[in-house]
């Protein structure tokens, strides 16, 4: 069994590899959250996808080799108020966030502040630094901060 976290891919013991594709995020207005995630983030859109059974809206959004799946579903629940506060949020199971790794925390969090990015804190721990914001539509987001991924030339 291997791992190649900057790639993120793994080897898995029965021989087969995975490599990360997307994560999905519920909101409320697909529409104002393209225009969040691509002004705020980066991300355009590669795909749309109506799903008439559910029903949804999807957006397949793409920055690089990442993906976030944007789904619209109509009368879908808001997201409980401690689901959009990091230390809150993990006191309930599931799905927490979506992290995305960058050079410099605080820089990025200077960056996404003055795009309109609501930040919930920028902080460096002895095993780390990190930041978390929250979308358009309150869900949290993590920076995490991994300069080593870009002293190999990758990006």
């Amino acid at each position: 069994m291997s791992a190649e976290i900057s790639g993120a891919t793994l080897e898995i013991a029965d021989g087969f590899e995975v490599k990360f594709h997307h994560g999905g995020i519920s909101v409320p207005d697909l529409e104002a959250s393209i225009a969040w995630y691509g002004e705020v983030l980066g991300f355009r859109v590669e795909e749309r996808i109506n799903i008439d059974a559910i029903p949804a809206k999807i957006a397949m959004l793409r920055r690089g080799n990442m993906r976030m799946e944007l789904f619209e579903v109509p009368n879908a629940a808001p997201a409980a108020e401690d689901r959009r506060h990091p230390n809150r949020d993990i006191m309930t199971h599931g799905n927490k966030h979506v992290a995305f790794a960058v050079q410099d925390v605080h820089t990025a969090a200077d960056e996404l502040k003055r795009r309109g990015a609501d930040i919930v804190w920028v902080r460096d721990f002895e095993f780390g630094s990190n930041a978390f914001i929250r979308d358009n539509a309150g869900n949290l987001i993590e920076l995490v901060q991994q300069p080593e991924l870009w002293r190999d030339g990758s990006s």
